[in-house]
């Protein structure tokens, strides 16, 4: 009874968490409502809340706000919005009312409710509110999504269903042969009970509940939160893994990648710890001159703060492109602050979109002497020089050099990186003498064109250092990692190539909305939302199996759901990794959502059951492997705990078909299933991972069961039937040392049972009242309940692998080490604690009686030892794979 009310209220929490967690995703939609707006009304500027933002509200928004709806750009001033949030882009999108296109998310004349304004202002007009903006549509299709049932909940009810038939099955069955056979409607049901008592191990749901909760604290040690504990184990099933790109595989920031110097493409070494380490800045002309452009066209800054991190992980101000420029200029040259302090800004014209580019001049280390330096799109700089740099040298621009820069542009491009444009002029002295005034208005009054163009800068949000080798790890493990982002096809495919998403050397198919879906099969493809609205189901399906490597691009919230549920129709367990409110409808439809602890919104983490405090795609391997180590201890502690179940039924059966005295009591059955099992059997949860736990292929849902039929046949038809035999040996050594020999035992239950019989014979013909007969018989079921303790022992040990010798695994489990102890002294505590066992049926035993059970214990062991040497043999064995496949569990 106790038992049963600890499960029940363990399951009732679990359900009020699973519909607290559905409300609290939505409570973390509400944190993200700026809470006040700037409106224009009846011809003045007013602050109002946001819900009093209505349709055709003429808004006004400035770096650092918050949109407060969906708005149509009437006017801007070098506006930039950050759409991470929702597109996974990682660079702010300069807004204009200019600029349209037919989908939303690509458009570049709106802006959205919740986005933030990542630098200057703009005015608009209020087109959507509420839930029929974009972040409201997200919010809706999360609220109608219900959770899905993990694969362990399936398990776990599969095993529950097996256990309830099988005791349901022997107990009717005997029933009915119990009143066959003569005995009262009393006594059957009190047969029945006892069947399906000795059939349901009590302790296992206990078991599976400590052990999954073991496995989250030690998880959230490798700094991964688990927020759902039956997700523990749902990690390692997982078969497929839908990554978001930004912020997840990649650093979230921009980072330069690759100069163009001296018509040759550099690249630069990208890891966060030995970022341009690889780069050698004495022996390459141009790179001073280009340097110093990169230093000083520049806005962004580095915070006073935390001086002494490396540039990457340092605190900046500014654009997103501009801050990667300058950390590039930080980590190479290191002297920021010093150098921009030598040559003093004089005069700017801040980037915008009409000119796409910035130019600033400088004083060239307070000599009197000034430098104009430019940046900016590529081919608009280009077109404003005379003169390239080349070697040290100023060349005069022709038409090869048009050709190279063009190629280089283009080849860049390709790599999916954001290329910009440096050049300089140093001016005249005699024009432009000391003490000049610089000025910008109407027209600058310094050259603009004419310059010198010295190179190119392509920057990308470069990968973690640890994905690649993550990644790699998760592909051996037979996993699939899919990318599914919002970012730019060209940008995801090189990210994918460059984490080993895409493998190296492997085609790539990039789909048109006119690609056939059966096209190239086997090279990897790469498809953007606007194709996929394209694809049919059965297209879709087509695509994910002939396609082993797959980058998803461009895609929306809805779109990242259907490819969840594209791999999930064809059987797969998907993990969903991200950090952005778009991932958050698919986060809660996989099968397991893992979210970015620091980079993550609130709204990732609250869709999410898994949540990585370090940000660190690697951690998801560590799941894995604890997920799958889950798996393989659970199916460990249930043989263990299943075996003992064989000794328990037996003595029913016989006490009814072969009408002996009880060999054990239900007390004893109970004291062995919530007592000495109990602790055991959780220890498991603490085993070691045998050598081929990451080298195996996710597990079959619909194959590998936690509960097959060669788990139970081990454990009832073999291991179980020794451990009865231990206990039967026991039971009738005893009985036999007191004179009822088994013959004598056999059809005399009724009379000895019977408290008016007080003068029944045994073997020798001496008499024995029912006093003496109960009392003996408490001695005999306390012997057989000591020799299931002590067969379990072997039981303990032979369960710690499935595979592997023991000699092999050997005993590390110092948890495991410490139940075995545990249990021997609990059943020493049952036994001879004065008074306790005369009032629960058992009875003090001679320390002799330990004896005869101890070889049945060795026997266990060496048979086991030898099975799985028969499994590891089995290609070289007559009867190994009859073997592995009638026990290999």
């Amino acid at each position: 009874g106790v038992c049963l009310a600890v499960v029940v209220i363990i399951t009732g929490i679990f359900t009020y968490y699973q519909e607290r967690k559905s409300g609290k995703i939505m409570e973390s939609f509400s944190k993200m409502v700026p809470p006040m707006a700037t409106a224009i009304r009846d011809g003045k500027q007013v602050e109002l809340e946001v819900t009093d933002i209505v349709l055709g509200d003429i808004v006004l928004v400035k770096g650092g706000d918050k949109v407060p709806a969906d708005v149509v750009i009437l006017s801007a001033n070098a506006l930039k919005v950050d759409n991470s949030s929702l597109t996974g882009e990682s660079v702010p999108i300069t807004l204009n009312p200019h600029s349209r296109h037919p989908d939303k998310l690509e458009t570049r004349n709106m802006a959205f409710f919740s986005t933030n304004v990542a630098e200057g202002k703009g005015k608009g007009v209020v087109v959507s509110t509420g839930d029929n903006t974009v972040i409201g549509s997200i919010a809706r299709i999360v609220s109608t999504l219900d959770d899905q049932q993990t694969p362990i909940n399936k398990e776990i009810h599969s095993f529950i269903k097996i256990i309830v038939v099988i005791a349901s099955l022997l107990g009717v069955s005997f029933f009915i042969i119990a009143l066959a056979m003569g005995y009262s409607m009393i006594q059957a049901i009190l047969f029945l009970i006892g069947i399906i008592v000795a059939n349901v191990p009590e302790g296992i749901s206990v078991t599976v509940t400590v052990t999954l909760t073991m496995t989250a604290k030690r998880m959230a040690s490798k700094n991964c939160l688990v927020k759902n504990l039956e997700s523990v184990e749902t990690l390692g099933s997982t078969s497929v893994i839908c990554s978001d790109k930004t912020g997840t595989l990649t650093q979230n920031k921009m980072t330069v990648a690759h100069f163009w110097i001296n018509n040759q493409i550099i690249q630069l070494e990208t890891g966060e710890e030995g970022y341009g380490r690889n780069f050698n800045k004495e022996n390459t002309p141009g790179w001073m001159e280009l340097s110093r452009v990169a230093c000083l066209c520049s806005t962004a800054q580095f915070s006073e703060d935390n001086t002494h991190l490396s540039p990457l992980k340092r605190e900046m101000t500014g654009d997103a492109s501009e801050q990667g420029i300058l950390r590039c200029y930080e980590a190479i040259m290191g002297n920021t602050t010093v150098f921009r302090e030598a040559n003093p800004k004089l005069q700017e014209i801040p980037f915008n979109s009409r000119l796409k580019y910035q130019v600033s001049v400088h004083e060239v280390n307070r000599s009197g002497r000034y430098l104009v330096v430019m940046k900016g799109a590529p081919e608009i700089v280009f077109k404003r020089c005379k003169h390239i740099l080349l070697d040290g040298q100023s060349v005069q621009i022709d038409e090869s050099v048009v050709e190279m820069f063009t190629e280089a542009s283009r080849e860049l491009a390709a790599r999916g990186e954001r290329v910009l444009g440096f050049c300089d002029l140093p001016l005249d002295e005699e024009t432009f003498p000391p003490g000049f005034i610089f000025t910008t208005e109407e027209e600058p009054n310094f050259p603009t064109q004419g310059l010198r163009f010295i190179g190119l800068m392509s920057m990308i949000d470069p990968p973690k250092s640890n994905v690649p080798e993550a990644v790699r790890l998760c592909r051996s493990a037979g996993i699939k990692v899919v990318m599914v982002t919002g970012d730019h096809p060209l940008t995801a495919a090189a990210i994918a190539r460059q984490v080993g998403i895409i493998s190296p050397g492997v085609s790539q198919t990039v789909y048109t909305e006119q690609t056939d879906s059966h096209a190239n099969p086997g090279s990897a493809a790469v498809i953007t939302g606007k194709v996929l609205e394209q694809l049919i189901e059965e297209d879709l399906d087509a695509v994910i199996l002939h396609h082993p490597e797959i980058v998803f691009a461009r895609t929306s919230p809805q779109q990242k759901l259907r490819i969840v549920n594209a791999f999930q129709r064809r059987g797969a367990v998907v993990a969903v990794t991200g950090d952005g409110v778009n991932d958050s409808p698919a986060l809660k439809r996989g099968d397991i959502g893992v979210a970015m602890g620091i980079s993550g919104s609130e709204v990732s983490k609250e869709a999410a059951d898994m949540i990585l405090l370090d940000d660190n795609f690697a951690t998801i391997v560590t799941g894995i492997e604890e997920g799958r180590l889950i798996f393989d201890n659970l199916k460990k502690s249930i043989v263990y705990t299943l075996t003992s179940n064989v000794p328990e039924i037996l003595p029913f059966l016989s006490w009814v078909i072969l009408n002996i005295p009880l060999p054990l009591s239900t007390i004893a059955i109970l004291l062995i299933d919530l007592g000495t099992d109990l602790f055991p059997a959780m220890s498991l949860a603490h085993e070691q991972p045998e050598s081929d736990l990451m080298a195996r292929r996710p597990r079959d849902p619909d194959l590998d069961k936690l509960v097959n039929r060669r788990l139970i046949f081990l454990s009832y038809g073999v291991i179980g039937i020794l451990q009865a035999a231990a206990g039967f040996f026991v039971y009738f050594v005893i009985m036999a040392e007191h004179g009822w020999f088994p013959r004598r035992l056999y059809g005399i239950r009724t009379e000895w049972d019977n408290p008016n019989v007080d003068n029944l014979e045994d073997s020798f013909g001496q008499q024995w009242s029912y006093g003496q007969r109960q009392l003996l018989q408490d001695v005999c079921q306390t012997a057989y309940f000591l020799a299931i303790v002590q067969v379990q022992w072997a039981d303990l040990i032979i369960s710690k692998t499935r595979t592997v010798s023991i000699f092999t695994q050997g005993m590390k489990n110092r948890t495991l080490n410490i139940a075995l102890v545990f249990e021997t002294l609990l059943a020493i505590l049952i036994i001879y604690t004065p008074y306790l066992p005369r009032n629960i049926g058992l009875y003090p035993l001679n320390p002799s009686w330990w004896i005869p059970a101890l070889p049945f214990s060795f026997i266990i062991i060496v048979m086991d030892e030898l099975r799985r040497f028969v499994i590891r043999r089995e290609e070289n064995l007559v009867f190994g794979k009859f073997v592995k496949e009638s026990t290999f569990y």
